[in-house]
């Protein structure tokens, strides 16, 4: 006797593959190590990184704002030397409080690799 044919049915069935599973977020090597930033190297390394980015945008800024402020000639149209003279003034603004933020974040920086 001959068995009758099954339907096959319309699933498309899709399996992972072991590469994907290796990079999901919560695998353990990626996971972010919050203790590590309580530890004084991790302290180190946050004042380290504040410092040079408060170096770095204090002496881009400081370039900006000579610039700016050589640009300035009193002999131009009242509106425009009235513009550039505010914009260097924020500029040079700016400036000042980059060095503070530099000076604040080296004082840090020095009194934690002293202890």
């Amino acid at each position: 006797m001959e068995e009758p044919q099954r339907v096959r049915s319309q699933t498309v069935t899709t399996t992972a593959s072991s590469f994907a599973e290796n990079f999901s977020t919560s695998s353990s090597s990626f996971a972010y190590d919050r203790e590590f930033l309580r530890t004084l190297p991790g302290l180190l390394i946050v004042a380290e990184i504040g410092l040079c980015f408060n170096g770095s945008a204090f002496i881009l800024y400081l370039s900006a704002a000579v610039v700016d402020a050589s640009s300035v000639s009193p002999e131009r149209d009242s509106h425009n030397f009235n513009s550039w003279a505010a914009s260097s003034f924020f500029a040079f603004l700016v400036t000042i409080c980059y060095a503070g933020n530099t000076y604040f974040s080296f004082i840090a920086w020095r009194s934690r690799t002293i202890q």
